[in-house]
């Protein structure tokens, strides 16, 4: 070994080596001092951010956990103002038993009829006052919900079902769903006269890109007509009508519509609507109203010579874009295509996209474009529908499947089951592509009878929907009580009114134990994060203070033999004298 001067080297790992330990003291102290194993990204890169998404996750949970408590609370706010409501409902019934007894005069029944005008009026209070956290509580009505059974099952169904159901149906057959677009559902009545509209999607149509502002406007007073309009024998039914809508809405929201309309192109628009629940019933019905048989057809088929002009609304106008449609997915599968889905998807993926394109890419050539494909099926349309006739294809008593009796290939559909049954399922269900709203624009005073929802996880989409429903007097169908004139009417009145009560506040104590479930899972989902997150982000304490003690050891021990090292140099000393 050589002796030098310049070069320490002994001293120098001595030094590395005390610096080591010096950082290994440092980490353990930091770490000692905080709790934490990880406090910077440094510790461990991983673990950081697996940490973090820990943290993330455990702080919305806790926050969800609140956002229950207040459901909780609100909910008890409902329940005990319909507890109140209730009493005063039993009241104005117990009255109107009184006042219904012949030993009562006139003036006797006016004197009754003072408390139930008062009690009523307090109902109706309750009903539009009650609020939590400045909140309404109660959603408002300006016409019965507890008067009308047709009306009340028509919004029961399209609150719990209809609308989403209809979505759904479109997305699976059409591959295409709005993107969180808004919707407003207007409830109303039409001045076009009884069992005339029954719905309408109304929006603001620009030269390009999708329709903003879309409002599915419904006609409460005509929303259960026995019939279709053209006098076939099949049912019409409300869900039908709305899957017919909503394939409106949902064009409106992805496509650019307003290029369809600037080419009187509205043939399209609603022969697909038709399609999607399928339109048989009408164009037989159609058919035999115009003389039937090849007669009928090619009166059917004739109204193709009107796509380019003015749309009339009338039901063989209807049945003939119906039967262009299935004609049209017909040749896109012969052309080895998927079907109209494959216009529908070409279009929204690109509002800039034309329908001539549409028709031009799904054929692989085969149209060159509309007036192409008209031309076609003016010439072949004939056939085509009478083949349809010809094999049973048609039936006055089915819808088919979707497009009509195994046009795509789906499950045979009757009319009931256009939209799936409903009848096992409570609550509202949400729209995914559309964020609705509930209104009324019959006056002022808007329907708000819509849903409340709960954020009850921490990512997006983790909500409870918890509804809301209408109370007030005009909802209860009880501002009219008059035991003067009819008691007998006013206790059949509160009876509905008490079953309607009734079924809310079974409902409200079924979304209470709910929310209680949902509190319970929330706390443990909770734990088990955080238990996790202390497992790589927390400090061992016995790993440490044994690091701690390693490197205080080390410390004392490095200096020791920086100092013995800085001495060496000085034996040369006596190799010089």
């Amino acid at each position: 070994m050589s002796l030098t001067l310049n070069t320490n080297v002994a001293s120098l790992n001595a030094q590395r080596n005390l610096n080591v330990s010096q950082q290994t003291l440092g980490k353990a102290l930091q770490r000692l001092s905080s709790g934490l194993r990880i406090n910077s990204a440094a510790d461990d890169a991983a673990g950081l951010a697996i940490s973090e998404r820990f943290t993330t996750q455990v702080r919305g949970l806790n926050q969800a956990v609140r956002n229950a408590n207040d459901g909780i609370s609100m909910l008890q706010t409902a329940d005990g103002a319909m507890s109140t409501v209730s009493d005063s409902l039993r009241r104005i019934r117990e009255l109107a038993v009184q006042a219904a007894n012949s030993t009562n005069s006139d003036e006797d029944r006016a004197a009754l009829q003072l408390e139930v005008a008062q009690l009523a009026q307090e109902v109706d209070r309750v009903g539009r006052v009650t609020s939590f956290n400045g909140q309404k509580v109660f959603g408002q009505s300006n016409q019965s919900v507890v008067g009308d059974p047709n009306q009340l099952g028509a919004l029961d169904g399209l609150q719990s079902g209809w609308l989403s159901a209809a979505e759904d149906l479109i997305f699976e057959n059409f591959g295409i769903r709005a993107s969180g677009n808004a919707i407003s559902i207007e409830l109303t009545t039409f001045t076009d006269g009884a069992g005339s509209t029954l719905a309408r999607v109304v929006a603001t149509v620009g030269g390009s890109g999708p329709a903003s502002n879309i409002r599915l406007q419904i006609d409460m007073s005509d929303f259960t007509p026995p019939n279709p309009p053209n006098g076939g024998s099949a049912p019409f039914y409300n869900d039908r009508v709305i899957a017919h809508e909503m394939t409106h809405a949902v064009m409106d929201a992805t496509m650019n519509v307003g290029s369809m309309f600037a080419g009187n192109q509205e043939w399209f628009l609603e022969g697909t609507a038709e399609f999607i629940h399928g339109a048989d019933e009408r164009l037989l019905a159609d058919i035999q109203r115009l003389g039937g048989g090849a007669t009928g057809v090619a009166a059917v088929v004739d109204m193709a010579d009107d796509w380019n002009l003015n749309w009339d609304g009338s039901s063989e106008a209807y049945s003939a874009a119906y039967a262009g449609a299935r004609y049209l997915d017909q040749e896109i599968k012969a052309a080895g295509g998927g079907g109209i889905r494959d216009v529908m998807t070409y279009l929204a993926a690109d509002s800039s996209r034309t329908l001539d394109q549409a028709m031009q890419n799904a054929t692989s050539g085969r149209f060159t474009g509309l007036a192409n494909f008209k031309a076609d099926f003016q010439a072949n349309g004939d056939a085509f529908v009478n083949g349809l006739l010809t094999s049973g294809s048609l039936s006055d008593s089915d819808t088919g499947a979707i497009g009509g009796a195994n046009a795509s290939g789906g499950a045979i559909r009757t009319a009931t089951s256009v939209i799936p049954n409903i009848a096992s399922r409570s609550g509202e269900d949400q729209l995914s592509g559309f964020a609705e709203t509930w209104e009324s624009i019959a006056r002022g005073e808007g329907y708000t009878a819509g849903r409340k929802t709960l954020q009850i996880g921490a990512d997006v989409g983790h909500v409870l929907d918890i509804g809301s429903f209408a109370m007030n007097g005009e909802a209860l169908d009880i501002m009219d009580a008059d035991v003067v004139t009819d008691a007998n009417r006013v206790i059949a009145k509160m009876d509905r009114a008490l079953d309607y009560i009734n079924a809310r506040r079974a409902d409200i104590g079924a979304q209470l134990n709910r929310l209680d479930s949902v509190i319970a899972n929330l706390t443990t989902n909770a734990e088990s994060l955080s238990a996790s997150r202390s497992r790589i982000l927390d400090t061992d304490f016995a790993v440490e203070t044994a690091s701690l003690t390693r490197a205080q050891i080390l410390q004392q021990a490095g200096i020791a033999m920086v100092a013995q090292a800085n001495t060496t140099p000085q034996q040369v000393l006596s190799l010089l004298r």
